[in-house]
């Protein structure tokens, strides 16, 4: 095998970017216990001890693994919460899946794990409690998964009681609060409602301005009553938490950046929607 500066020096700088914490505490046990060869030391145990420990909790595979599988997993649980998997929830994990250019063997597992999530027998825990582990501390990637959920709850028009019991699972296997997701359902109605009814920042036929502008509003969760910095820095929390970078890094496959980067784009368009109409009152 040849040697590569470059790949070597990526997988360096990954390793400090994903256990800086526990480099930097470990470098300065070492420093203090055995100076300057301890500070490498130190660091190196650390680092080594916190990868084993994710591996640990995690048995083994990646955090992108373990999000895919979940994803397409809870889905299938989620449309088949009815009784029977309707044409529009079919479609919509086609469209998922089509939206993330799954290669063939990507997509066949993702159709795997769909099917998998359709059995009555499925216990959805399997796969939630790895992923609980990790989106504790990254609640963007939390955030990201019940977005996709919701979506899919939403594909045939409204979110049934079975599929609202199913949900209320994830969130209390995620540990999300019954406020936190009420106001994660809010922004996803709005959010759909303002897709639905706009187009590239076209009006459809039929749709008020008054009315897109109020989900304009609800895409980024405030009121109208809402100050102008009130709605900056909601528009800034919601852009932080869905940079499809900062989501890759802390977990999210690859494969599902150009889904974040969707939802910048519809954050974005709201947020556009409203500073347009605060200038011209």
């Amino acid at each position: 095998m040849s040697f590569d500066p470059q790949a070597l020096g990526q997988q360096a700088g990954e390793v400090v970017r994903k256990y800086r914490g526990s480099l930097i505490v470990g470098g300065l046990i070492g420093l203090i216990s055995g100076g300057l060869p301890g500070l490498f030391i130190g660091a190196a145990v650390a680092a080594l001890l916190a990868k084993a420990l994710v591996s640990f909790l995690t048995g083994g595979y990646s955090p992108q693994a373990i999000f895919f599988k979940a994803t397409f997993c809870v889905m299938g649980k989620i449309a088949k919460a009815d009784g029977r998997v309707s044409e529009t929830e079919i479609q919509y994990a086609k469209d998922v899946m089509a939206r993330m250019n799954l290669s063939p063997e990507k997509r066949k597992e993702a159709i795997d794990c769909f099917t998998e999530g359709k059995d009555e027998q499925f216990d959805i825990a399997q796969v939630l409690t790895p992923l609980s582990r990790l989106v504790q501390a990254r609640p963007e990637i939390k955030i990201m998964f019940l977005e996709i959920q919701l979506q899919a709850a939403m594909a045939d028009g409204e979110i049934s009681q079975a599929e609202q019991a199913v949900l209320q699972q994830v969130c209390a296997l995620l540990k999300m609060s019954g406020p936190e997701m009420a106001a994660l359902l809010a922004r996803m109605q709005a959010q759909q409602a303002f897709h639905q009814q706009s187009y590239h920042g076209h009006y459809q036929p039929g749709v008020s301005p008054a009315e897109l502008l109020k989900e304009a509003y609800g895409v980024l969760g405030v009121t109208e009553a809402a100050s102008d910095k009130e709605v900056k820095q909601a528009y800034r929390k919601l852009m932080s938490q869905h940079h499809p970078d900062k989501l890759v890094a802390k977990g999210l496959p690859p494969e599902m950046m150009d889904l974040a980067k969707e939802k910048t784009q519809e954050i974005q368009a709201a947020y556009d929607r409203i500073k347009t109409a605060r200038k011209a009152a």
